[in-house]
């Protein structure tokens, strides 16, 4: 490696909005996220399942269509 070229490499830690703390390396010091793996809903299993249902029903009544088969 070249020396001088390549910025600081540190020990840091990111602090999610949860209140979970991990330590890891990178250029950064302390690194704020608003989620992580402890709370994201794919990796809990807790997905909220966002109800969709009637939007093509709306889209056909709003232009007059008849539904498709």
């Amino acid at each position: 490696m070249k020396e001088g070229i390549h910025p600081d490499y540190k020990q840091t830690t990111i602090t999610c909005a949860c209140g979970n703390v991990i330590e890891t390396g990178s250029t950064k010091e302390n690194i704020q996220v608003e989620i992580c793996s402890n709370c994201h809903p794919f990796f809990t299993g807790k997905q909220k399942l966002v109800d969709t249902g009637g939007r093509v029903e709306k889209f056909n009544k709003r232009f007059n269509r008849k539904p498709a088969n």
